[in-house]
């Protein structure tokens, strides 16, 4: 297969394209019971006496159950950006300099926006 202006075969981005699929597939699944989860959480904590150190638990729990969800869904907004860009034609470009992404991070983190100097660089910014 021919490849695409990142230098990508075809083949890859597609493979790529059913990876991202499944993985965003999986991260809806994981935050929809997450949800199911912290509404058990808060349903076992209306009913009855309640120790105060089960209630530091829960808390505990929700709050590391909060920060997972507040994960999947950045990833979740990288997944997509990276699906529209295989619709694009520009999947393995850097979002903010358009210089090819390697093909060894892409297979390392398919949902990948820009290279990994970009992304150390706003890492830092943050």
């Amino acid at each position: 297969m021919k490849p695409g202006k990142s230098g990508l075969d075809a083949t890859f981005v597609q493979r790529q394209r059913q990876y991202l699929i499944q993985l965003r597939a999986t991260l809806v699944r994981a935050a929809e019971d997450a949800e199911f989860d912290e509404e058990d959480t808060k349903a076992e904590s209306r009913g009855g006496a309640v120790e105060a150190e089960d209630d530091a638990q829960r808390l505990d729990a929700l709050e590391r159950d909060g920060n997972l969800v507040i994960r999947s869904v950045d990833r979740l907004a990288r997944i997509d950006r990276a699906l529209e860009k295989i619709e694009e034609g520009s999947y393995g470009l850097s979002d903010l300099s358009g210089r090819a992404i390697p093909r060894e991070r892409l297979e390392a983190v398919p949902e990948a926006l820009d290279t990994l100097d970009e992304e150390e660089v706003r890492e830092k910014r943050r």
